[in-house]
């Protein structure tokens, strides 16, 4: 689906041949740098200085190297994204997060892209060792590799600015028009949840599909419906940039803090390199602990999906 939550059970769109031709240094993360450690880095506001203890805990070819070759699919808003249009320049919640575990582990974490259904792959064949791509833990992943898991995120509800109907939770929608692309998990959450409508002596959700998720968004903007279902990430993102953030809001339900479904993400690291993957969760933790984690999250308008504490392998089916 178009706006999947991350990441994601379907192909991702591919770049086009003329964007990768162009991204072979991934703007100023390439990695023809290697062997030369990093300065200090200015993330999300924080300055975020090599931890040497952790960078000694890395393996020898990357302590070497200077680099941790990192595969992202892009773009897929909010987690990775272009600068600009044509320019080959990164940005986006999981650029952010690489740049500041690489300035805590005192190397450079370079990304370049691949089609999201070649990144496992990839990494199984060496030509990568980690990769960054809002990718969905999960055990058949990880037959093959290591997560290190820094989002829990599901689906969402989006309102109107103000939230005039005060939409709380998934039984407010009971009765009402609600839009939704078609075709998603979304679609399927509110569809499971018309029995709990019809539990409750109340009328089903009155569900409108959608073919692109912009157009239900516009049904939402026209008063057309009350609310929009979506992935957390995304709608935390068009809340915050729709209309410079005039526009929507997110309702954020106590009893789903990372969305309706929620199921964890994470880093995924090569297990022919046990060594990285334990050191990329200790300087996650260390940016937990010190707030950058909520900082960059916060900056792309989720900060409700990152992990309290960075876990290994945490998807249980």
């Amino acid at each position: 689906m178009p706006t999947p939550s991350p990441r994601r059970t379907a192909t991702a769109t591919a770049l086009s041949a003329a964007i990768l031709m162009t991204l072979a240094a991934c703007g100023d993360d390439g990695s023809d740098g290697a062997g030369a450690q990093p300065p200090a880095a200015t993330i999300a506001g924080v300055t975020i200085a090599k931890d040497t203890a952790l960078h000694d805990a890395l393996p020898e070819e990357i302590r070497k190297s200077g680099v941790v070759r990192v595969a992202t699919d892009v773009p897929y808003a909010p987690f990775e994204m272009f600068v600009a249009e044509g320019k080959p320049e990164l940005t986006g919640l999981d650029y952010d997060l690489g740049q500041a575990l690489g300035a805590k582990l005192g190397v450079k974490f370079a990304f370049t892209p691949q089609k999201f259904d070649g990144i496992v792959p990839a990494i199984q064949a060496g030509k990568f060792d980690a990769a960054m791509s809002a990718m969905t833990d999960n055990k058949e992943r990880q037959a093959v590799v290591d997560f290190v898991d820094y989002s829990v995120s599901g689906s969402a509800i989006m309102v109107v600015k103000g939230n005039p109907e005060k939409i709380t939770t998934l039984d407010d929608l009971c009765g009402r028009k609600t839009a939704v692309q078609a075709a998603t998990n979304q679609l399927d959450l509110l569809q499971k949840h018309q029995a709990a409508c019809r539990a409750a002596g109340r009328a089903e959700i009155d569900i409108q599909t959608f073919p692109k998720d912009s157009d239900a968004q516009l049904a939402l903007r026209s008063d057309k419906v009350v609310a929009q279902v979506q992935t957390k990430p995304a709608a935390g993102w068009t809340a915050k940039t729709a209309d410079d953030g005039k526009a929507f809001e997110v309702v954020d339900d106590p009893a789903a803090p990372g969305g309706y479904g929620a199921s964890p993400n994470g880093i995924a690291v090569s297990k022919k390199l046990p060594q990285l993957s334990d050191a990329i969760q200790k300087a996650l933790q260390a940016l937990i602990d010190d707030g950058t984690v909520t900082k960059i999250f916060d900056k792309y308008g989720v900060a409700s999906i990152a992990v309290k504490e960075a876990t290994k392998n945490a998807a249980v089916d």
